[in-house]
Order: C-alpha cells, then sequence, then structure tokens
C-alpha cells in the first residue's frame, strides 16, 4: 500500500496551503494520524524489534553510518550528522555515511536538506543512495511526469522550499523548465551521482528493498526505489542482510535478512541512524521525540 502522506508546513514554517483549513494543531494531528494508520496498516506488527540478531560486523577496519528518509527535514538531518559526528569522533575505523534515499518532498525544506546533503557528501565519505522521490523530480524535470502525480508525493513542499508562490502550486504548477532554473548546480551534480544501492561486507542498502528471486544485479530500479510486500513478507536470507527504508514503522525494524530505518522523520521527528562496526548493527542513540 502507498501511504497518503500530508504535508505539515511550507518554506520557514508557513503553513502548507494543502492543510491550512483547521489551524496548524489541525493539520499536524491529521499528518501524524495518517502517518500512523499508513504505518500500522503497512507494517503492522513488524516493528519496535531490538538488534539482538547477532548481525555481522563491518568489514575490517571500517565503521558504517546508515541513515533513514529525511523527506525535508533538513533539521533532522542536521541532528542526525551531529550525532554522527560525535558518535565517530575518536574512533580509528574509517568511516562512510550511508543515506537510504528520499531526502526531499512532504516536509518543509527540502531545499536546505540537499544543500547539506551535497555538502556533507564532499567533506565525508558518504554513499547516497536515490529514492523513489527523487526519481520523481528526476522524472518530473525530464517530462516523464506530470505535477499534478509528483505534488500527490509531496512535490508542492518542494517546490515551495525552492521559492515558489503557493497559488501556482495549487494549479496547474509551475513549468519544468522554471523549476529547473531554480535547481542550483550543485543539486543536479548530487543527484546524478545518487547510487541505486550500495554493497559493504554482510549489508546491502537499497531505498525500498529488493524484489525476492532476483539477482541483485538484475534488480530494476522500480524495485529498489519501490517494493514493498513482496519483500517486507519474505523471510529468506538473501545472502546479506538488506538496510532499507521507504516504508514507515514507528520503531526500527530488526530482522534476520533486513532493517528498516524509515522512522518517518517528516511528521515524527525521529531521523533513525544505525551504527555497524566489528560489534554488529545496533541504533547510535534511542528513538526520541
Amino acid at each position: 500500500m502507498t501511504a497518503a502522506y500530508p504535508s505539515t508546513r511550507g518554506p520557514k514554517g508557513v503553513p502548507s496551503p494543502a492543510l491550512r483549513r483547521g489551524g496548524p494543531r489541525g493539520w499536524l494531528q491529521t499528518a501524524r494520524r495518517r502517518w500512523e494508520a499508513a504505518a500500522r496498516l503497512a507494517h503492522a506488527g513488524r516493528g519496535g524489534r531490538q538488534p539482538s540478531l547477532g548481525y555481522p560486523p563491518a568489514p575490517a577496519g571500517e565503521i558504517l553510518y546508515a541513515i533513514g528518509d529525511v523527506h525535508g527535514r533538513a533539521d533532522c538531518l542536521a541532528r542526525a550528522q551531529t550525532l554522527i559526528d560525535r558518535d565517530a569522533a575518536g574512533r580509528t575505523e574509517r568511516a562512510t555515511e550511508i543515506y537510504l534515499g528520499d531526502y526531499i518532498d512532504r516536509g518543509p525544506d527540502s531545499k536546505s536538506t540537499l544543500d547539506l546533503m551535497a555538502a556533507r557528501a564532499h567533506a565525508r565519505q558518504v554513499v547516497a543512495l536515490r529514492g523513489n522521490h527523487e526519481t520523481a523530480m528526476e522524472s518530473f524535470l525530464a517530462g516523464r511526469l506530470p505535477f499534478a502525480v509528483w505534488r500527490g508525493l509531496g512535490g508542492a513542499e518542494t517546490l515551495l522550499s525552492y521559492g515558489f508562490e503557493p497559488g501556482l502550486i495549487r494549479g496547474e504548477g509551475p513549468r519544468r523548465e522554471a523549476f529547473a532554473e531554480r535547481l542550483p548546480d550543485v543539486h543536479r551534480r548530487f543527484l546524478a551521482g545518487l547510487a541505486d544501492y550500495h554493497r559493504a561486507g554482510g549489508y546491502c542498502f537499497a531505498h525500498a528493498g529488493l524484489r525476492p528471486g532476483i539477482a541483485l544485479d538484475r534488480q530494476r530500479l522500480a524495485d529498489l526505489t519501490g517494493v514493498r510486500d513482496e519483500f517486507l513478507d519474505c523471510d529468506d536470507d538473501f545472502g546479506f542482510v538488506v538496510v532499507h527504508g521507504h516504508t514507515p514503522v514507528e520503531r526500527v525494524d530488526f530482522r534476520s535478512n533486513r532493517i528498516n530505518l524509515d522512522t518517518g522523520a517528516y511528521v515524527s521527528n525521529r531521523l533513525s541512524v544505525l551504527r555497524i562496526d566489528d560489534a554488529g548493527a545496533t541504533l547510535v542513540a534511542p528513538e526520541a521525540s
């Protein structure tokens, strides 16, 4: 199932036009109700398990940090990166940060999120994966996806963060050429460099997961960024632990064959960070609102 994610705010904390009716408390409550319902329906009974399954260690001499879906929450991303810096300080292993995609849409500040991601990729060892929301934005820019479709995924919030007027977004939307003119070159370069998946030791990182029964090098991008129930309901041993996001859960979900890090940051205020070192996989810190 595809969750219906309402927006809560536009740029600089201005209420999103889509949810202005009912006042701030009304639309935030609506957002939380819908997210919680989506989490229950999409992943009922799967969230909240603790990392007691004996996950494989990171490759020798390395420490890996995996970060879940950001969705325009630049504030959560900045806190997560500070948390990583503090955790890695004083350690001798080479640190690699692996971001699971969906940096944009739904949340209030996709533009600042991409600013942070581009700067981080320049300053640290970063692997940034492509999510289905980046694919949607790229498809809109290429003329392959109507704005109405992208808007339904949260594209309106992204355009608001780039300074487009709410009235224009409520209508047919801006021309793709107008958005292309506002998209900084540094954002273009970052998006062009996104990876489809990443392998490291006993782990595979993919935005949504894998389609069971298909070899990794034959997975379609649509599966890597969009698969749900077929993957989530599969207990097969993939030959590695899949670390993914895409499907929201109330708490990080630790399974024998996969770990789901999407804790719905754009409404829950929880952007989860997983550490993988010589002791295996565990959360850097307890998730907190």
